[in-house]
C-alpha cells in the first residue's frame, strides 16, 4: 500500500486546507507526505497528524523552513497534534515504513 489518494487522509477538508496553507507559505518547495494512523486506518477524532518533508532536489538535505512551520502549526487553529519529521534524519527502517503507506499532501519543487 504505497502512494494512496489524497482522499484517503482522515482529516476534515477545513483542517487540511489549513495545512496545505501552512505548508505552502512555510516550505513551499518540500514534498509533504502524511503517514501513520490517519493515512493507514486506526485513527480516532484526537489522533496525531504525522508529516514527513523531503526536499525533492536533494532528499539527503533538510528542508528550508521546517522550524518556522513547526512553530506556526503550534500556534495554528489546527485542533490537533501535528509532528514533523525530516526525511533526511529518519533512519532508513523509518523510510521503508513510510514507504508503505502514505498520502502526498504537497508535492515537492525541484528547484
Amino acid at each position: 500500500m504505497p502512494r494512496l489518494e489524497l482522499s484517503q487522509l482522515n482529516l476534515p477538508d477545513r483542517h487540511l486546507h489549513t495545512l496545505q496553507a501552512l505548508l505552502a507559505q512555510w516550505v513551499p518547495n518540500a514534498e509533504v507526505w502524511a503517514y501513520g494512523s490517519r493515512v493507514t486506518g486506526g485513527a480516532h477524532e484526537c489522533s496525531d497528524l504525522d508529516l514527513v518533508l523531503r526536499n525533492p532536489a536533494d532528499l539527503s538535505t533538510e528542508v528550508e523552513g521546517w522550524l518556522d512551520l513547526k512553530e506556526a502549526l503550534q500556534h495554528s487553529l489546527l485542533p490537533i497534534l501535528v509532528e514533523v519529521h525530516l526525511w533526511s534524519l529518519l533512519p532508513r527502517e523509518f523510510h521503508t515504513n513510510i514507504e508503505a503507506g502514505y498520502v502526498v499532501v504537497q508535492e515537492g519543487d525541484k528547484l
